[in-house]
């Protein structure tokens, strides 16, 4: 057993102590926090995933919001791509480039509302140059980091686990869609979308002091399809034509 004083230089997840208890054994450190990475059966881990249903500590994935009048208009700063006709309620996959050119990130963008926006990064550090780019501009924007930490429900049986926990309505979501609403009295975001080509959610907390809570809900609703501990896995990536395959999510 060892233990991590929370800094500004490595944060533990909301989900540290529920990943604990599923005995994980294995770290890699992304967006200044640990991401599991092994929970020592990896290849029962791989065919959860490809057969089953796996869940995944993705709060790594941390998200920079542009709330304000400009935020849509700082958006489509940072994204290459056309933003105009996005709706509330709706991903899109947004790679960043800088100034040169050249790939910095590649978020998923949520519009939660017309002046609210999320961007679901990777792993670097968005939040200052997003920053950065609203002050150089005037921007009446807030560029900050929510309280938001995801959580992956991925596989083919992922929709039964989802659907029981939220209702039949997740079904319906196209894919990057979202979904605001409460899960036993916990603040979420539920998105189609994850880091694997199987299919799945993202599940976004909203109560970091919910972590362990939400985690063991969706457990105890995955227990009869075999729902078990997992990560971004390197195999299926592979398999599954991300090149990418130790980083980012799918494309």
């Amino acid at each position: 057993m060892f233990g991590i004083t929370p800094s500004a230089r490595l944060r533990p997840s909301p989900f540290y102590e529920a990943t604990l208890a599923e005995g994980v054994c294995a770290f890699t450190t992304y967006n200044h926090m640990l991401m599991p990475t092994s929970y020592g059966h990896p290849e029962e881990e791989y065919w959860r995933l490809i057969k089953g249903v796996s869940q995944w500590d993705v709060a790594v994935e941390r998200q920079v919001q542009l709330k304000g009048p400009d935020a849509g208009r700082l958006a489509q700063i940072l994204a290459p791509r056309d933003l105009s006709k996005c709706a509330v309620g709706q991903g899109k996959y947004v790679p960043l480039c800088n100034h040169y050119g050249i790939l910095i990130n590649d978020p998923i963008l949520l519009k939660l509302a017309d002046d609210l926006y999320w961007l679901s990064i990777a792993d670097s550090n968005i939040w200052f140059w997003a920053s950065a780019i609203a002050a150089e501009r005037g921007l009446k924007v807030e560029v900050s980091e929510p309280d938001v930490s995801p959580m992956a429900i991925q596989g083919p049986k992922a929709v039964e686990v989802v659907g029981e926990v939220c209702g039949n309505w997740v079904r319906d979501l196209k894919y990057f869609w979202f979904r605001e609403t409460t899960i036993q009295g916990i603040p979420t975001v539920v998105a189609r979308s994850g880091w694997s080509k199987q299919g799945g959610y993202e599940i976004y907390l909203r109560d970091g002091k919910k972590g362990s809570a939400l985690w063991n809900i969706f457990k105890e609703a995955g227990a009869a399809h075999g729902i078990g501990p997992g990560n971004p896995n390197w195999c299926e990536r592979v398999e599954s034509g991300l090149i990418s395959y130790a980083g980012t999510r799918i494309t």
